[in-house]
């Protein structure tokens, strides 16, 4: 019987060892897990409280609400960190974005190409005033009217 107890008391301790050990393995992985999640969950457009617990410096800026999503996209190209508030205090509300970027090059570089694109865009004449004036050229046309008629064939 000493060696069928011996054997169960190995057999038990293989067990809790086994158990400890994988037990240990879980909880690396999920802090590993945790730790990506962080990492990626604090990239990109975010609540202001998350960008205020990064403990780097945060700076603000105002723009329109016709401006937000082209800054959106500038500030993912440069790896900004962002937040939108909506101050409505105001008639117009306001809104103010909350950056932080890696350096002020990245921010300077991002907010430059947005402006530029902003100022090419009010340079643009819009679609539907070119519209308006081929309908107006073509009303002005002399009475020439092309028309295609159907042939049916039997």
């Amino acid at each position: 019987m000493a060696v069928q107890e011996e054997i169960e008391q190995k057999s038990f301790n293989i067990m809790i060892s086994t158990t400890k050990l994988s037990a240990r393995t879980v909880l690396r992985a999920v802090k590993a897990a945790f730790r990506l999640y962080q990492s990626k969950a604090s990239q990109g457009k975010q609540s202001v409280r998350t960008l205020l617990r990064q403990n780097r410096g945060v700076s603000s800026v105002e723009i329109s609400k016709t401006g937000i999503r082209g800054l959106e996209r500038y500030a993912k190209k440069y790896g900004i960190d962002y937040a939108i508030r909506k101050d409505t205090s105001e008639v117009p509300p306001r809104y103010l974005v909350f950056f932080k970027a890696p350096d002020v090059e990245a921010f300077n570089a991002a907010f430059k190409e947005y402006s530029v694109s902003l100022l090419s865009k009010t340079k643009r004449p819009s679609v539907l005033a070119k519209l308006h004036k081929l309908v107006q050229a073509a009303a002005e046309l002399p009475g020439k009217v092309h028309r295609k008629e159907q042939e049916r064939g039997l």
